[in-house]
């Protein structure tokens, strides 16, 4: 897949079969869409085509945009779509101006002049343009005069993504990162660059890796310590994260620490990515160190065992 920033970066050889959208987390609800773009364009002999909007359109209007978390980052959506089969992701620089632009203007400067698009899958409730007055009925009343071939994403099928990303950061805010699995088609991860801590896991015989994540509108699940597997470059460890404020050592900011099985090496400066099989427990506060080294040995076993059936279900 190629990602692109201006029209001017896309072949002059292609045949654009396009949709939009900011389909964060590229979840399970999102593949009939994008798989059927794929499908579609193949058909044709031309390219599959996804325009996605950065930032995300909330954080620049201010529509909840303070509370607003995402699935994904925009690396991870790049990674998933690419995965997916997608030809061409078309990042658009979402700006107040760019908002501002007239359902017209936008079909003819964007899907005609800029992508010279054959066809334009859009959901039955997408809009578009200055104050969202574009629609499917606007394209499909002017499909002639466009040239433009109009496929419309039916109710429900709209309706399932929306479901789907609802349900997908409950759970995560739950800590059910099972459910979310079930939506996503995967494993939610987590991915982050490791930094100094206080290091008082490793006095305690259970050393951590603190992930720094950068991208502040990331959604983080909810506290407690998880089961996870976590990708060191090309390997792949067994371990636990824990996710806080550390109430025993009496911390005072949030922490993503991760415990790799059978490893003690210094990472520090290194990308780690984490995927979250399954919760283990709340976060819970101790009067002692040993208390918590006690309950971190009995996490430890019902980690392994639980990822030992995982392991062995595959």
């Amino acid at each position: 897949m190629k990602v692109i920033d201006h029209f001017k970066e896309l072949d002059s050889s292609v045949f654009p079969i396009v949709t939009s959208g900011t389909f964060d987390g590229v979840h399970s609800g999102h593949l009939k869409i994008l798989e059927g773009l794929v499908h579609q364009a193949r058909a044709h002999g031309g390219e599959s085509v996804v325009i996605t909007y950065w930032p995300h359109p909330r954080f620049v209007l201010g529509k909840g945009s303070s509370s607003l978390k995402l699935l994904s980052t925009f690396e991870e959506k790049v990674k998933l779509l690419n995965e997916i089969g997608i030809d061409y992701l078309l990042k658009v620089r979402f700006s107040k101006e760019f908002s501002e632009l007239s359902p017209e203007a936008f079909v003819q400067k964007v899907l005609l002049k800029g992508l010279k698009a054959k066809k334009f899958i859009i959901g039955y409730d997408h809009r578009f343009g200055k104050n969202q007055i574009g629609d499917i009925d606007f394209l499909k009343k002017n499909n002639v005069r466009f040239g433009l071939e109009i496929e419309e994403i039916s109710r429900l099928d709209i309706d399932q993504v929306g479901i789907s990303s609802t349900n997908i950061r409950q759970a995560l805010m739950a800590g059910d990162v099972i459910t979310a699995q079930g939506y996503l088609g995967r494993y939610y991860s987590l991915s982050g660059i490791v930094t100094r801590g206080d290091q008082i896991g490793r006095k305690i015989g259970f050393p951590t890796a603190n992930l720094f994540i950068s991208e502040s509108y990331k959604l983080i699940p909810s506290d407690g310590v998880y089961a996870i597997f976590v990708y060191l470059g090309l390997q792949r460890f067994e371990g636990m994260l824990n996710i806080g404020w550390r109430p025993t050592v009496k911390g005072k900011k949030r922490t993503i620490e991760a415990h790799l099985f059978d490893f003690n090496k210094d990472i520090y400066g290194s990308h780690l990515r984490v995927e979250l099989v399954a919760i283990i427990r709340k976060e819970i506060e101790f009067d002692h160190l040993n208390d918590l080294k006690q309950q971190l040995i009995k996490d430890k076993f019902a980690t392994q065992t639980l990822l030992g059936k995982v392991n062995t279900n595959k």
